[in-house]
């Protein structure tokens, strides 16, 4: 074989190893290549870290999107979730992906962006943060973390009818498990976290929302408490080496697989005192 041979032979070699590693990065489900894991499966996932983003207009298999922030958005669609294979992952806007936070992905909304997202088929409705790009397949609308598809209660069906509602800004810094707190079921009156700035754009800040929690115990409309606060509270679980999110949610779910003619008042005692949650 001569010097020319042997050099196609091994460029061609080369191709095909590169050909197979963008293959295995390629994820069918989003249309896009999946990014770089920075942080192992078992290790604490970061909260922030991130930029503001809205974006220029791109195009993905074809279809162009047009990022833009929109105070009116209120748009209905399919919605997916998308699990491990991304966790550890770094998102649009260079967060981290916990597919155990309330979080989703969005093909136009600002990064990160608070959305409402209610499940049409059982009327289960939850704010989440918007901090990545996606989904680019089958006309979807949102992709969902893994918890919050099990918020939602749509896990074992893959996708579902949804409800997108923008409601506002989210904070580059901090940590968001007090957005279980958003949490409402069918017929629940509950007012958006941050509604003001939905109108006004500004950055959602505690003082905006009403501290008297004590208040809530027994109303049928939730009121936001302060993040700070909340997070406070939630501090003997994140302690105990416990996902606050999910320890907040298999609460729910315990009650709602116990209470037959149980008031509705209990589960809304838990949403808002966390500190209720972390003594299980």
């Amino acid at each position: 074989m001569t010097l020319r041979a042997v050099a196609v032979a091994a460029m061609a070699l080369i191709l095909s190893a590169c050909g197979s590693f963008r293959e295995s990065s390629f994820d069918p489900k989003l249309g896009v290549s999946s990014s770089k894991r920075v942080v192992d499966t078992n290790k604490p996932i970061p909260k922030g870290g991130g930029v503001y983003k809205v974006g220029k207009p791109y195009k993905v298999a074809g279809k162009w999107y047009y990022p833009r922030e929109d105070t009116r958005y209120d748009e209905v669609g399919v919605a997916s979730w998308y699990g491990d294979d991304f966790h550890g992952r770094q998102t649009a806007n260079g967060e981290v992906y916990d597919m155990h936070a309330l979080s989703a992905a969005h093909p136009t909304l600002p990064l990160p962006t608070y959305a409402r997202v209610t499940n049409l088929s059982n009327g289960r409705s939850v704010v989440v943060r918007v901090n990545d790009r996606g989904p680019y397949a089958h006309g979807r609308l949102i992709d969902l973390s893994a918890q919050t598809a099990k918020v939602l209660g749509f896990t074992n069906h893959g996708t579902t009818k949804v409800r997108v509602q923008y409601v506002g800004r989210a904070p580059l810094e901090g940590d968001d498990t007090w957005l279980t707190t958003t949490y409402a079921e069918a017929g629940q009156t509950m007012p958006m976290p941050g509604s003001r700035i939905a109108t006004t754009g500004d950055t959602p800040r505690a003082s905006m929302r009403p501290q008297n929690v004590s208040a809530l115990t027994t109303t049928g409309s939730i009121v936001q408490p302060d993040p700070a606060a909340v997070m406070s509270a939630y501090a003997p679980s994140w302690a105990a080496g416990r996902n606050p999110v999910a320890d907040a949610f298999d609460a729910i779910d315990s009650i709602n697989a116990s209470r037959s003619g149980t008031s509705r008042g209990v589960e809304s005692f838990l949403l808002n005192d966390p500190a209720a949650l972390s003594a299980r």
